[in-house]
């Protein structure tokens, strides 16, 4: 595995010749870790069933989980989807940004069957993380790119962690320092004339909402649990190899506690370790600490991982969404 730190603040990055080396290996069907705003993405030519394939063998990735396409623009993301008026709004509200739009695949597109899981649906999203628009530009090709992690594992938001999970499947990791927003986009699937929040993520319903000018629907109450329209909709999911209670207002014997606030829950001062994801109580705070605070509460020896209450309202959903999914029963 080679490595390529990219300094963001730094004028022609992009012309760096680890550029050029890095888009061959993608046009090569190899694997690259990539960061996006959200979270390091394990990257691969979303044309190419191949290297598709590899994505799901090295997270261990089930195939009915379908991937998400990054692309440099709308006009590209045109070439894969078909948007209707609903579909166009949320693009043109917040991309490059945090969503990701789920929209019935053009007949021409060349994304592979493997990257859709066989749906006639797609998962596109152009990212506000340069790195991920601009080596899917210069390469030329979608890039299918999941979290850079073990599947069901804690996602990745710095290039240390995707290195201890994946180093020996992937060709580069590009270094471009921690995710600013630490946790994966918000899904949101227009296929049918509604408009459906499929995964909470890294932009509220609120504003998706507030875009649309009426509210968003659950999934289709014909989806399957074991064929999730889009990533990140499996009952377990996000899982630490400790246990997770939610919800905790008191600290037991023996646990880790995850706080949240300048209030901690009783007992918290036995905690075999803690890490507040907010001592001031801001949720985007917390969304872009969650995966690395739960890393770190994993590898201190406790059995199980107390979490302290964190409000539903904002980025609140997608955080308690991840933490229920770390929380479930394990397969």
């Amino acid at each position: 595995m080679q490595r390529w730190t990219v300094d963001l603040d730094e004028k022609g990055w992009q012309d760096a010749p680890e550029a050029q080396e890095v888009c061959n290996a993608i046009r090569a069907g190899e694997l690259v870790a990539i960061p996006t705003e959200t979270v390091y993405g394990l990257a691969a030519d979303a044309t190419n069933g191949l290297a598709c394939a590899k994505i799901y063998q090295a997270k261990g990735r089930p195939q009915f989980n379908p991937l998400i396409s990054h692309l440099p623009s709308f006009e590209a993301a045109q070439q894969h989807g078909i948007f209707d008026e609903d579909a166009r709004k949320l693009a043109e509200a917040f991309w490059p940004g945090p969503l990701t739009i789920v929209v019935p695949k053009q007949a021409a597109s060349t994304i592979s069957d493997l990257a859709t899981a066989g749906l006639d649906t797609v998962a596109l999203r152009v990212p506000a993380g340069p790195v991920m628009r601009f080596l899917s530009e210069k390469s030329g090709v979608p890039l299918a790119a999941p979290s850079a992690n073990i599947s069901g594992r804690v996602s990745t938001t710095n290039a240390d962690e995707v290195a201890n999970d994946l180093a020996d499947a992937l060709s580069f990791v590009v270094d471009a320092g921690a995710c600013p927003v630490g946790i994966e986009s918000t899904i949101v699937a227009v296929v049918d004339g509604t408009p459906r929040l499929l995964r909470p993520g890294g932009v509220a319903r609120e504003d998706i909402e507030k875009a649309l000018g009426r509210p968003l629907e659950a999934p289709s109450p014909t989806s399957r649990p074991d064929a999730p329209q889009a990533p990140g909709m499996l009952s377990s999911h996000y899982a630490p190899d400790a246990a997770v209670r939610l919800n905790a207002e008191e600290v037991r014997d023996g646990e880790a506690l995850l706080s949240f606030g300048p209030n901690r829950p009783a007992g918290a001062e036995n905690a075999v370790a803690e890490i507040n994801l907010s001592q001031t109580g801001d949720l985007a705070e917390a969304a872009a600490t969650l995966f690395t605070a739960l890393r770190h509460l994993d590898r201190s020896g406790a059995g199980t991982i107390c979490v302290q209450p964190i409000p539903m309202e904002g980025l609140g959903e997608a955080i308690n969404d991840r933490l229920r999914r770390a929380a479930a029963p394990r397969p």
